[in-house]
């Protein structure tokens, strides 16, 4: 499983590489010491510039944030945000944001993501037919992106309050990707606008292994419930790239 993080969790793949235990898979496995059945792929995107711009989450970051691995017992888990934004339906708009607008992330590292992949194959007991992409916010565009470049490569893939621009969907459309998408009701960082106008491009190009979770009652952090539960490792592991057709 390649797993992409999100904005906050940026950093030198250095002394900073710890911020991504923080949310995900990862931290599922290593600090909640889950037993699940997967290789975890887990990078870190470089910051292009994101500490610059004047972000709280990055700029404000401390490294007590960073989950510890208990030697006995399990790290207590931090609680999913609550908005004081009310629940309510999707809203009819006129557009969507050009794919530009977040063209400062993971798309600049799909070569070094690709290649990790390859050494993983290549060096570790994996099967080339069970490759998985999951990503949460700026790693669920990654998501979407990344699996639009390499569509042969991946069994399935799991975006998380990451939307994915129609322009992208062709791909995904012609090797029938199973997609599992997330969003939170209650996002007030990714409106939940954004995602039908791709979503329904899929269905259109006659993709129809196409799953839409909203949990209405969520903000942003949605990930913490995904992989808290069973469900999304399951629905992973039921699929395989020569059987998907």
């Amino acid at each position: 499983m390649l797993f992409l993080h999100g904005n906050g969790e940026r950093g030198n793949g250095n002394d900073e590489l710890d911020y991504v235990l923080i949310h995900g898979p990862l931290y599922e496995a290593w600090i909640q010491k889950r037993d699940l059945p997967f290789i975890m792929i887990v990078p870190q995107l470089h910051m292009f510039n994101q500490d610059k711009i004047g972000l709280d989450y990055i700029d404000k970051r401390r490294k007590d944030w960073i989950p510890k691995r208990l030697k006995n017992g399990i790290s207590k888990r931090s609680q999913t945000a609550r908005s004081s934004k009310i629940m309510q339906g999707a809203k009819i708009i006129d557009s969507i944001p050009e794919l530009s607008r977040i063209d400062y992330g993971w798309n600049r590292a799909e070569n070094d993501l690709m290649k990790m992949i390859d050494n993983t194959l290549q060096n570790f007991n994996a099967d080339e037919n069970r490759v998985y992409l999951s990503g949460i916010s700026y790693g669920g565009f990654g998501t979407w992106y990344i699996a639009s470049k390499h569509p042969e490569r991946f069994a399935a893939i799991n975006p998380i309050v990451g939307w994915g621009h129609p322009i992208l969907m062709d791909s995904i459309a012609k090797y029938k990707i199973p997609v599992w998408q997330f969003a939170g009701g209650r996002d007030p960082v990714i409106p939940i606008e954004y995602f039908y106008e791709g979503l329904n491009k899929l269905e259109k190009l006659g993709h129809t292994n196409i799953q839409f979770t909203v949990h209405e009652d969520l903000s942003h952090d949605t990930w913490k419930r995904v992989y808290k539960g069973d469900d999304i490792y399951n629905w992973l592991l039921k699929h395989k790239i020569n059987t998907n057709n």
